[in-house]
């Protein structure tokens, strides 16, 4: 009989800040744009987020990147932050609901696996029914929920998800600080 497996506590307490954080990031953004411009709540929550990151890089006695590291990050910060959170929190604005904008964004991983064949990765059945199972799962959790959503707002959300996969995928093909 195997051994009843432990689970640290920083463990559990990573994967409980993981759940709160992310999963409260819709409604955080539904709140926001009630009383900020939804581009500048994004652009100044980033900025902060990427300062505090930065130096504590510093302090830690990381190198300072260099010009093409800066080059490639700020591509990946485009198409993950400017594209993937500022379409989703323009789409918000614009009246999707936050379940649906949690809808939406659960097809990152379809769209990454879809990417990743453009760099040659293959990927197993196991993988395609996990992401199958995910999407319904997403789906049955918003099942009575308010699904409302304008075209554009659905096609905005949908290109920020698309957005986020494809500079998630690239981004292991740059030359990015460690």
């Amino acid at each position: 009989m195997p051994a009843a497996r432990r689970f640290p506590l920083q463990l559990i307490g990573a994967f409980f800040a993981l759940y709160v954080i992310w999963g409260s990031t819709y409604l955080v953004i539904r709140i926001g744009i009630e009383s900020w411009p939804p581009l500048m709540m994004a652009g100044v929550r980033f900025l902060v987020a990427g300062c505090l990151m930065y130096g504590y890089m510093r302090w830690r006695g990381a190198p300072t990147p260099t010009f093409v590291q800066w080059r490639s990050a700020a591509m990946i910060g485009f198409l993950l932050l400017a594209c993937g959170n500022g379409g989703v929190t323009l789409a918000e604005h614009s009246g999707v609901a936050s379940g649906v904008a949690a809808l939406a964004v659960a097809t990152v991983p379809l769209f990454t696996l879809l990417f990743g064949y453009f760099w040659g990765a293959r990927n197993t059945r196991l993988e395609w029914a996990g992401i199958a199972l995910g999407l319904i799962g997403i789906g049955m959790l918003n099942l009575g929920s308010n699904l409302q959503a304008s075209p554009l707002g659905a096609a905005m959300i949908l290109f920020a998800a698309a957005a986020w996969a494809f500079g998630s995928v690239w981004s292991r093909h740059l030359p990015l600080p460690a």
